[in-house]
């Protein structure tokens, strides 16, 4: 493709290589050539092995664990790229981290999200596209253009095909409060009534289910959330809708894998039948269980990045 006179390049770094290659493959053009390593002292080293100059560049990098290696890698991309004076860098950031610090939760607490968007954004991006942000508002710390793509309609087409004509045997459940308007749209997608759960959380990474506002009596349930982290909320949630509220059986939906901590055992304990995931966060084999259904994020990136290419809205992806 070459609509303007600049050549699109997709480049990676080492989080997860596996959706840079797939997207490059759904444009037709090779992963750009490029090593990222680390020298003996830890710190990360960035070649580019053919010329960018003039270039449209896309860096695929998610910010996940090891997340603050994986974000000294975007930023030494991005750097070495503005150097090489490519016409235009984009950072895909699949999953965004450090994105739930958007916010002063008590005094004298930082806000690290606006201050990884200012690291991006001095290090010479010139855009950045990324999919569910835990936080919308999040798009508002950066001073340059913000993509922010959804990985509910990834979701829903999956769940759409589970459910066939029977919607009325699905409920979808909020795993908590804050999630309440994303089920709500993902419940308008299938045609299905909605649930929340109401928990306290009495301390961070620990939730308590409190109540169940809603009918599961009988029903098949699905929990969405944006992203399975210590899978706390989500084990407890898929608990209380079979024990307190009466549920058959438990699905659930989310975007972002990061399952850190005792995520796996959680889930593999769990009454969930099956974790339907979106690979923004690369799954290693030690981290895959059979309950697992991973679907591709590499189509939804393909087009807008094609999109961005062609200086075309992206919000009009179909989905």
């Amino acid at each position: 493709m070459n609509f303007h006179g600049k050549d699109i390049k997709i480049f990676t770094c080492n989080s997860n290589r596996a959706v840079a290659q797939q997207i490059a493959a759904t444009l037709g053009i090779p992963v750009g050539k490029s090593e990222v390593s680390s020298f003996s002292d830890g710190e990360i080293a960035v070649s580019l092995h053919e010329s960018v100059r003039g270039s449209e560049c896309f860096i695929v990098q998610s910010t996940c664990a090891p997340v603050n290696d994986n974000i000294m890698e975007l930023l030494i991309m991005i750097d070495a790229m503005k150097r090489a004076s490519a016409a235009r860098i984009t950072a895909v950031i699949p999953y965004f981290g450090y994105a739930r610090q958007d916010r002063k939760a008590k005094a004298r607490d930082p806000i690290s999200a606006k201050l990884v968007a200012d690291l991006i954004t001095t290090a010479g991006a010139d855009r950045v596209l990324t999919m569910d942000l835990h936080a919308a508002q999040i798009q508002g710390f950066f001073n340059i253009p913000v993509d922010h793509l959804v990985g509910a309609p990834i979701l829903a087409n999956y769940f759409k095909k589970k459910i066939g004509g029977n919607p009325d045997d699905y409920v979808v459940v909020s795993p908590d409060l804050g999630s309440v308007t994303r089920a709500r749209n993902f419940a308008t997608r299938l045609g299905c009534p909605i649930a929340i759960i109401d928990k306290r959380r009495p301390k961070a990474n620990v939730s308590e289910v409190m109540n169940i506002i809603g009918e599961v009596r009988g029903k098949k349930v699905i929990l969405v959330d944006d992203m399975i982290d210590t899978a706390g909320t989500l084990c407890n949630a898929a608990k209380a809708v079979v024990e307190m509220g009466g549920a058959t059986e438990v699905y659930a939906g989310a975007t972002h894998a990061v399952l850190s901590g005792p995520a796996i055992d959680r889930i593999r304990d769990s009454v969930l039948k099956e974790v339907v995931l979106l690979d923004t966060v690369a799954l290693t084999e030690d981290r895959y269980l059979d309950k697992f259904t991973v679907l591709p994020v590499a189509p939804v990136f393909a087009e807008a990045i094609e999109r961005i290419y062609e200086d075309k809205p992206v919000s009009s992806i179909s989905l």
